[in-house]
C-alpha cells in the first residue's frame, strides 16, 4: 500500500495524528496523549506503522478504536449541521465579520474584533480544561438570535461563561451594573445571569453564570454578587479545582446533550 498520508489535527489542544488513503479515507489515527494508534482494519497494520514511524514519540498500544459509550454514541448520531461541539471560541462572531468586514478605514476599531478578542481569550483557556475532565462548547446559539459565549461542564457543575473586553481598563460592578473605565454602567450581570437561567431550562441541570473580564486593568466589586462569578481571564482556568458535583458519567451525558443544536432551541 502507497501513498499514506499522516494529517494533524488540533482540538481543545491535543493533536491527532490521523493516516489517511490519497483518497481521504481514513485508515488510523494516533492519539499522542493517550499513546494508542486505533485501526479501522487490521489488514493495514504494517502499512500504518510504517507511516506513523516517525512521529511516534514514545510505547504505543495499536488496535481497534475503544467501544464508544453510550453519551458518545449518542454523539454519533448527530447530523454535523447540529452539531456544536466543533464550534471555535467566538464562531458566531468569525462568521459575521465574514460576511460583513465593515469599512476598511473607520475611526475607531470595530467593536466586534475586540469581542471575538474576549471570546478567543476565554474559549481557549477553557479548552485547555479538556484534558482534566471538562468539556467547553462555544457560541451556543439560543433562540431570538441571542449566544451563550461559552458554556464548561465537568466535575464542579456547569457554567455559562459571558466574556467582556476590558483591557487596560478599569471595571466596577455593583450588582447587576457594570462600568468600563469612564463609561456608563449597564446592567450586564441581568444578561448573565439570563444565560444561565436559558442555559438551566435547556439542559434540565443547574447552569450557574460566569463574568469572564479580559485583561483589565482593576477590578472593583462594590457589593456581593446574586449568583454570578466575576473572573478575570486568567483565574478562567480555576474553574477545573472546582469537584464534587458531577460524576464523570454525566458530565459525558450532559454533553453529549448540550453539544446537539436542537436542545437549545427550547431555551425560551
Amino acid at each position: 500500500m502507497n501513498g499514506l498520508r499522516v494529517i494533524p489535527t488540533w482540538r481543545h489542544g491535543q493533536e491527532r495524528l490521523y493516516v489517511c488513503l490519497t483518497d481521504g479515507r481514513n485508515l488510523a489515527w494516533y492519539d499522542r496523549e493517550a499513546g494508542r494508534i486505533n485501526l479501522l482494519s487490521d489488514a493495514s497494520r504494517e502499512d500504518v506503522l510504517e507511516a506513523l514511524g516517525p512521529f511516534i514519540t514514545g510505547p504505543v498500544t495499536v488496535g481497534p478504536p475503544p467501544v464508544p459509550t453510550p453519551a458518545e454514541l449518542a454523539r454519533l448520531t448527530l447530523h454535523p449541521d447540529d452539531d456544536l461541539a466543533p464550534n471555535c471560541p467566538g464562531e458566531a462572531l468569525l462568521i459575521a465579520l465574514d460576511r460583513d468586514p465593515g469599512p476598511t478605514h473607520r475611526l475607531r476599531p470595530d467593536p466586534r474584533r475586540r469581542a471575538l478578542t474576549a471570546e478567543q481569550t476565554v474559549g481557549e483557556a477553557l479548552d485547555r480544561l479538556d484534558g482534566v475532565g471538562w468539556h467547553a462548547l462555544h457560541s451556543v446559539p439560543l433562540p431570538g438570535g441571542d449566544r451563550i459565549h461559552h458554556l464548561v461542564i465537568g466535575p464542579g457543575g456547569l457554567f455559562a461563561l459571558h466574556a467582556l473586553y476590558a483591557r487596560k481598563q478599569k471595571v466596577t460592578v455593583a450588582d447587576p451594573m457594570v462600568a468600563l473605565g469612564r463609561r456608563e454602567a449597564y446592567p450586564l450581570l441581568r444578561r448573565v445571569r439570563a444565560d444561565a437561567d436559558r442555559a438551566s431550562y435547556a439542559l434540565t441541570a443547574e447552569v450557574r453564570p460566569v463574568l469572564a473580564l479580559v485583561t483589565p486593568a482593576d477590578v472593583t466589586i462594590t457589593g456581593p454578587l446574586r449568583e454570578v462569578r466575576v473572573l478575570k481571564d486568567t483565574e478562567v482556568e480555576g474553574l477545573a479545582r472546582t469537584g464534587g458535583v458531577l460524576k464523570p458519567a454525566d458530565v459525558e451525558a450532559l454533553h453529549a446533550m448540550a453539544r446537539d443544536r436542537r436542545v437549545w432551541l427550547a431555551a425560551g
